[in-house]
């Protein structure tokens, strides 16, 4: 019977991660894979590399492993270096160093479980580490997924919200977020996948950890002054564990509101944290 620990979306948060590393050595488990986005959103994402690599747990690639390496190599639109929105982006880029680059830049796309190989896990989807699966993706779409892998237990991330889904004679799981949760429960969130003679069986696991510290730290760090309104609107997921930082970007570009500091009491004023996205996209059409 193996049991392999997955965790995701720990998003530069190392209090969280320290919280879930005690949890698995408690349980116990034989393996531990790491979905991706260890970095972006949050301001201690050398910390968090460094935890993995000394632990040696073995990752995949997130979208904002990307995206940070984009900014630090300025491979990004000439808007983005200069405009105040993206001040966060470029703080986090800097913030790593050029080791830290080259472990992220070498992370594969997908991979599976040593101990378990009828484990295969993405951090998006097969297609793509941005396409999110999750209790909205249609029957047809989680089947397409499926049936373009392998294995029988297809696991993944990237929405941040804890999912399992029964396809054909399989699983597909979404192991939700570490250190930046989005379905209102702020502990950090993973799972434990144990493969028995009738097949996998999932676990999802929350852990509580020190919030204020991490959320200290977006202040200690220099990361609200450097990263402007988009620095602040990322403490904003953390204190309600919901999103806030994109909805306010599509905010701005349906009202025409400029994406500053200035905008935000006006955006808040429409947008709170019991605000399904649902809910929010309908007011945005009305």
């Amino acid at each position: 019977m193996q049991r392999v620990a997955v965790i995701s979306d720990i998003h530069a948060n190392p209090f969280a991660l320290a919280a879930v590393v005690d949890d698995i050595d408690r349980v116990g488990v034989d393996e531990v894979l790491v979905g991706g986005d260890l970095v972006g959103r949050g301001p201690l994402g050398s910390a968090v590399v460094d935890h993995v690599r000394e632990l040696g747990w073995h990752s995949v690639r997130g979208n904002h492993e990307d995206y940070t390496l984009d900014f630090r190599r300025q491979d990004v639109p000439d808007d983005w270096l200069t405009e105040l929105v993206w001040a966060a982006s470029r703080w986090m880029a800097a913030e790593l160093d050029d080791e830290h680059a080259e472990y992220l830049d070498a992370l594969p796309f997908t991979m599976t479980a040593e101990c378990a190989p009828s484990l295969r896990l993405f951090h998006g989807s097969p297609r793509s580490y941005r396409e999110g699966i999750g209790e909205w993706t249609q029957a047809e779409t989680l089947r397409e997924h499926w049936e373009s892998i392998e294995e029988p237990l297809l696991v993944c991330a990237h929405t941040h919200r804890p999912m399992v889904r029964e396809v054909g004679d399989g699983l597909i799981v979404n192991v939700g977020s570490v250190g930046l949760p989005f379905n209102g429960d702020w502990r950090a969130q993973y799972a434990i996948f144990t493969l028995k003679p009738t097949g996998w069986e999932v676990e999802f696991r929350q852990v509580e950890y020190d919030r204020q510290a991490f959320l200290d730290a977006y202040e200690t760090s220099g990361f609200l002054d450097g990263g402007d309104v988009s620095a602040y609107l990322l403490q904003k997921e953390v204190e309600h564990a919901r999103p806030f930082l994109v909805p306010f970007l599509k905010w701005t570009e349906m009202t025409e509101h400029p994406a500053l500091m200035d905008s935000l009491e006006h955006f808040l004023d429409v947008y709170g944290p019991e605000m399904s996205m649902r809910e929010f996209h309908a007011l945005l059409s009305e």
